[in-house]
Order: structure tokens, then sequence, then C-alpha cells
């Protein structure tokens, strides 16, 4: 594993779409990056998708290059399975504390072997599958993962020391400790991510309890060819589903569950995963209940036409409750708004589209202002979306508030600039290359790009 240098100009926050694009345009200018990324892999949501709206195109193919890009840049350093504890302001630039979780391999010989995965005998639901796939004690993150590094999972090792006896490298270290370095960085990108509201957070929908009422994100890796069943099955019992529902806004636009926005993405997603359901299975009965269809993008109304024209149900309905009765199919008890009646259906799967709340909160770390709803609070945000409430930190992706990937990448270019101007005009990095005992360059004329 790589030492962390005393300085870097600058500070991503977050592997996900949004903190690599990030680092690699501060990268692409030649400034010295660090990406600290909490999860055993960069990548983040996108990585574990399966397709996107509204192209279908391959969510991987888009997001592997990029991986593969951040971890080999020369101005770029990956440090994974670890987490930023402090940023404190200095004069010029910041202190940054960063812990790093102990993996319990020495990731320098680690070779990506996989071979103490193999014989190791515990399984322990997945983490990257939502909990429907099984992973290993010590394991790779998945597939695509980058770094292809093994972590050891202490909680719920048995030290029988099989994958120690298998390592042809010697690097499984049991004594390994948390370590935490200070490095001090010229200017900061909080590019954190998201998390799905709570699945029970409406206990009326089942979800958490039935074991067919599904994470929005588990319905992706179910129709991942990569996933835990290769192919679309129902969880319970392994069938092919042949009846599925889509209640939309079953973790957002609701005041009681103090999520009152709106999630941007969760209609797109639906259509999305119900027209690949319809090309999957032949015959399938797909059907969509909402309040309404807000499809803004560039071509999402056509996409929106198109998934009706292909099959799938799109019903105003409010559901009241989801129930479940024999075989663990579910019933649910919806009000049809343009029929004003209240009906029961009965479906085999349910899938709830879960808002988005913000991955972390940064607010104790960095010591920026959150807004009412959780994200990090952009005061400037029709000209300067990215500055927060610090200046030198900048925002970026679902950070900041819920949008989709295209928006999440273009807002990463802007918080790049934002953050290459404030180093150029803070004299940071002609600090800090005084500092390694470089020539300083000289300064950028300003507004010249």
């Amino acid at each position: 594993m790589s030492t962390i240098k005393q300085h870097y100009d600058a500070l991503v926050i977050g592997g996900g779409i949004a903190g690599m694009q990030a680092a690699l345009d501060l990268g692409e200018q030649g400034y010295d990056v660090l990406l600290v990324e909490k999860d055993p892999s960069i990548g983040g949501v996108m990585v574990g998708l399966n397709k996107v709206f509204p192209t279908l195109d391959c969510s991987s193919c888009i997001c592997t290059p990029r991986m593969a890009e951040a971890a080999h840049h020369p101005h770029i350093q990956l440090r994974t399975w670890s987490e930023v504890t402090r940023v404190t302001p200095m004069a010029k630039g910041f202190s940054v504390r960063v812990l790093r979780k102990p993996s319990y391999v020495d990731e320098d010989d680690c070779i990506g072997c996989s071979k103490c995965e193999l014989v190791c005998p515990i399984d322990v639901p997945h983490e990257f599958d939502y909990g429907l796939g099984a992973r290993r004690a010590i394991y790779i993150a998945h597939g695509n993962a980058i770094p292809q590094k093994a972590v050891l999972d202490v909680d719920n090792c048995v030290f029988c020391g099989k994958c120690e006896k298998a390592c042809p490298t010697n690097c499984i270290n049991f004594l390994q400790e948390p370590e935490e370095v200070v490095t001090t960085v010229g200017t900061v990108i909080v590019a954190s991510g998201l998390h799905t509201t709570p699945i029970d957070a409406k206990a009326e929908y089942g979800g958490g309890r039935f074991v067919n009422v599904l994470n929005p994100l588990a319905m992706e890796r179910i129709q991942s060819s990569n996933g835990p069943f290769g192919r679309v099955l129902r969880p319970s019992d392994g069938k092919i589903p042949r009846s599925i529902a889509y209640i939309q806004c079953a973790g957002s636009r609701d005041r009681s569950l103090g999520v009152p926005y709106c999630s941007r993405v969760c209609c797109m997603y639906a259509l999305k995963q119900a027209l690949l359901l319809r090309h999957y299975i032949h015959g399938v009965n797909v059907t969509i209940y909402h309040m309404d269809i807000r499809a803004f993008g560039k071509g999402f109304e056509q996409f929106y036409r198109r998934v009706m024209a292909e099959g799938v149900n799109v019903v105003k309905g409010k559901v009241a409750r989801v129930t479940e009765v024999d075989n663990q199919d579910l019933v649910l008890r919806v009000e049809l708004l343009d029929e004003d009646r209240i009906e029961e259906r009965r479906y085999d799967l349910v899938v709830l589209a879960l808002g988005l709340a913000p991955g972390w909160q940064p607010g104790s770390v960095v010591g920026v202002a959150a807004g009412d709803d959780g994200f990090v609070q952009a005061p400037e945000l029709k000209i300067n979306p990215s500055f927060t409430s610090m200046p030198g930190v900048f925002v970026s992706g679902v950070a900041a508030g819920p949008k989709d990937i295209p928006d999440a990448i273009v807002e990463a270019g802007e918080a790049a600039m934002a953050a290459a101007n404030f180093l150029e005009h803070s004299g940071w990095r002609r600090q800090a290359m005084v500092a390694a005992g470089a020539k300083a360059p000289v300064a950028v004329a300003e507004g010249v790009m």
C-alpha cells in the first residue's frame, strides 16, 4: 500500500462516479489528488447497476473504464477501505486525518488470486448484492472491484487459518491495526454519494418483513448478468415471477418519513427496470402504481412513452398496504384514482421505489452546512452549484442533492473546475511545490483557461 504523502493539491471524499470524475478532471490538469473511499472498491452505486436510462447502455461498461483510469492515473492516489475523520482549515489549505481500517491483508503483497476466498468455509450475505447473494469471510468486493484486493471480515471469521495456508504470497496479517495518517491539502471535494431511504420506513408496505418486497437496488442486481441469480428469479423460492408491481414514492414526497422532496430518479429507474423485465421474462405482467410520473430529462418523456408502448402498465393509484398471503405472494390494496375505486391485486413480487438520501453527513468532519433535507447546502446554487458554506470545500454528485448519473458527472466537472480555480488563486500550489523543493510555476493569468 503506497504511503500517503505530506501534501496533495486536492482531497476527494468518495469514490463513486462523481468522485472519480472530479479526481480525473483535476488529475488531468496536473494536480495531485488523494481519493478516499470507505468501501474496499471504488465505483460506488453505479458499478452495481444493470443498465442506465434512457439509453439502456451497460452501467459497468461506462463505470469500469473510469475506475481503471482513476486507479492508474499518475496524479491520483487511491485510499480505499478508509475514512476521513477530520478536515481542519489552516491559514492556507486544510489538515486532513485519514483512518485506514484494517483489512488484515497486506495490500502490497495481495495479488487478487482469490485462493483465500475459495478455501474459506464461511458464507456471509453479500452487501454488494443487498443480501441476496453470498460472499466468504475473506473476499474481494466484487468481480469488477478496483483494487482487486482481499478484505478479511473479522466479525464473521472463525480463524481456522485456511486462508493463511492457501495464500501464495503470505499476505494475511491477523495483527493488522487501524492506521490514522495526517496530510495537508489545498482544497476538498465532497462526493460522498447516496443511500436509499430505509425499506422498512413505511411499515404498511412490508419492506424488511416480506422477502418478496424488494429494494430497487436489489432488483438492479437481480437483473444483472453478474448478479446473485444470473437471471430474474423470486428470492423466496427461486421461481420466475409472472406478475410484478412497482410502488412509486415509497420513500420520497412523504413528510411523515422526513423526506418531503422528490428524489428525481425513482420514476425513471422504475420505468427502466419494468421495461427490462418485459424483455427478460416472456409475457410478464408489470404494473407501476404512481401519483404522477416525473420524466424531466432529455429523452425521458420519449422513454416513458416507449415503456407503455411495450406493455408496461402505468396506473395512477395510491397503494394503501401490502400483505403477504399463501406461497409468499403479495396482495396490494390500491386506490385507483382515475376510476375512483379500491381494489386488491395479487403479485409475485413488489419493488418499492425508494428515495435518495445522503450517503454521509460531513458536517461534523468537514464543517460544511447541510440543508433541511440533510444534503450539503449550496449557498450559491444558481451560479456556483459546487460551492459550500466553507471556502475551499466543494460538493458534487448526490452529496448535494438527488440527481441522475449525467447530472452527477457534469457537477463533478464543475466542482473540479471550481477547486482548480481556488488552488490557483489561493497560491496553494506554488506553496506546496516550494515545500517539496520544486520550482514554483508562473501564475496563470486570471480569465485564461
